[in-house]
């Protein structure tokens, strides 16, 4: 079985609440994270689970609603959770130059700290297969902020496959990106029209039968999108949606 937690779900201003993306799957031989935006830890507090359990964080983006807890995660992993064993952060190019820059920026002096665990941190290229602690990671170009090396991600665990859009507007890859999908996670960010660099009600009904998953659920839901959500007949994501795979 594969467990699939919306520990966050928002999108990076807190809409209706929500906690910034964070995406945990639990399978039985690895525990990994999609996205760690920086609100996550306190979003894996609310839900009573130790970071300590995460393997592997995968992110789609270097926005600081998808990677900006990963250095609140150090920080405490070394100092509070002390965590014993290795951490692998795998993200879109630049992610071993930008991670380190955002630690020290955010806890000036933390730079000079050595974690007593491994941590490895990955740049993975797009349309290329990569084999991480057993996951078979393939990312895809997205259409989003040039600068944070937007990408869709998709995984492979436990017989299963995991699809997410990530923050993108459409692109010619999402079809394979959804392909026989498990679970698509599709972005769906506005309701009635649709914005530049995101997913948007519009462009899901547009593309609908291309987007060939077993199931889809809708998250990164901004204000409007919100007030709508029963409306439509897709499923959205909450903090705390748990599914089972």
């Amino acid at each position: 079985m594969v467990k699939i937690t919306f520990a966050g779900c928002g999108d990076a201003f807190g809409s209706g609440g929500r906690f910034n993306t964070c995406i945990l799957v639990a399978a039985p031989d690895i525990c990994f994270a999609i996205d760690f935006g920086a609100s996550s830890l306190i979003a894996l507090n609310a839900l009573g689970i130790s970071h300590n359990k995460i393997d592997v964080i995968l992110l789609t983006h270097l926005h600081g609603d998808h990677c900006g807890g990963v250095s609140s995660l150090l920080l405490d992993a070394m100092l509070g959770a002390r965590r014993e064993t290795p951490l692998t952060i795998a993200g879109p190019k630049g992610t071993v130059a930008h991670l380190p820059k955002v630690q020290e920026a955010l806890y000036p002096g933390s730079s000079a700290m050595t974690p007593k665990f491994d941590v490895e941190i990955i740049d993975m290229d797009v349309m290329k297969p990569h084999e991480i602690k057993g996951l078979k990671i393939t990312t895809y170009p997205a259409i989003h902020t040039e600068a944070t090396n937007p990408t869709s991600m998709r995984v492979e665990v436990a017989g299963k496959v995991i699809a997410y859009t990530g923050d993108s507007a459409w692109t010619q890859h999402m079809p394979e990106l959804a392909r026989g999908a498990d679970l698509l996670i599709s972005e769906c960010y506005f309701f009635k029209k649709s914005v530049p660099f995101h997913m948007n009600y519009p462009d899901l009904i547009e593309h609908r039968d291309e987007l060939q998953a077993k199931r889809i659920v809708l998250t990164h839901l901004g204000p409007e999108m919100l007030r709508h959500r029963y409306e439509i007949p897709e499923q959205c994501a909450d903090d705390g949606l748990v599914i089972e795979l």
